[in-house]
């Protein structure tokens, strides 16, 4: 099992959560991003760059995903597709994605784009609050319990 970082809007917050764990269950993690990253010294973490561009990110994590790996991302997109090649998907806020979920919020999104495509304002997403990170934690913890390295 390995973990894949969307990496370029990952909260820092969430990082610093991920580098933790990954220091102390053992387990390999890549953090993909368009832009420089300064990473912990570890020899489980590393940092893929790619070019910038819409969607380059995703597909170089998409193209080097197995089956039974988790994918930490807010972008929907992204989530089904790691769902659809047997993978995980974690958000930032601590929900996993499932093949249910995934598809609602796919339609959600896709509601969303077209309200706004006429001129709605819908706002973003709310803050990363310290709720949302303790429920990252968990979920992060419970899952590598369940299938990180053992």
């Amino acid at each position: 099992m390995h973990i894949w970082v969307d990496a370029d809007a990952c909260p820092k917050v969430v990082k610093d959560i991920l580098f933790r764990a990954a220091e102390r269950v053992g387990v390999s993690m890549t953090l993909v991003a368009n832009q420089p990253m300064s990473l912990p010294p570890s020899r489980h973490i590393r940092a893929i760059q790619v070019a910038s561009g819409f969607d380059v990110a995703d597909n170089e994590i998409v193209k080097r995903l197995h089956p039974g790996d988790l994918v930490i991302t807010a972008d929907i997109p992204l989530a089904a597709e790691v769902i659809a090649k047997q993978a995980h998907a974690l958000n930032p806020r601590g929900e996993l994605y499932t093949q249910d979920n995934v598809r609602e919020r796919l339609n959600m999104r896709d509601f969303m784009e077209t309200l706004r495509a006429s001129g709605v304002q819908t706002g973003g997403p709310a803050t990363l609050n310290a709720r949302d990170r303790q429920a990252f934690g968990n979920a992060l913890d419970a899952f590598l319990a369940k299938h990180g390295p053992h």
